[in-house]
């Protein structure tokens, strides 16, 4: 597989299926083999907004995008696609925070632990935000070969 490094990083957008206010990190500033980096602008118009702020367990989905921004800039530079890919779970997330400060711009950082040939996989994640640790996880993933047949939208002849 090729070296994914930051000069060589593909637009967000074709990394991710997400778009529009499903489309929750703003930038991948950083993809290699085993890590990823992105940010996230803590903004007004988030679909999760309550209150003056986004509450932190929507940190997961952060974490599971920037891991899909990962799996989709490796994909693009092997000369593939971004697969669809599946938040399976998480095991012990933990905060120091109730929410994220409108305004402030956060720091996901993932590391894969793991990556199975089936397509499972597990991560190590974090968030920062004002260079201050404030949300940690470890979160399952998978991504099929075959998305549609395990959606069941493969249509039977």
């Amino acid at each position: 597989m090729n070296e994914v490094n930051a000069l060589s990083l593909p637009p967000l957008e074709d990394c991710l299926p997400h778009r529009g206010r499903m489309l929750l990190i703003h930038r991948l500033t950083h993809a290699d083999n085993e890590r990823a980096s992105a940010e996230v602008d803590v903004r007004a118009d988030n679909l999760f907004n309550q209150k003056g702020g986004i509450p932190a367990w929507v940190g997961v989905e952060f974490m599971a995008q920037t891991v899909a921004a990962w799996a989709g800039a490796r994909a693009k530079i092997s000369g593939g696609y971004p697969k669809l890919g599946f938040l399976l779970g998480t095991r012990r997330f933990e905060t120091t925070v109730q929410a994220f400060s409108l305004g402030k711009v956060l720091r996901v950082d993932v590391h894969c632990e793991l990556m199975a040939d089936n397509g499972l996989g597990q991560f190590d994640c974090q968030i920062t935000m004002d260079d201050t640790l404030v949300c940690w996880a470890r979160i399952s993933v998978f991504e099929p070969d075959d998305a549609e047949e395990v959606l069941g939208n493969r249509v039977q002849s």
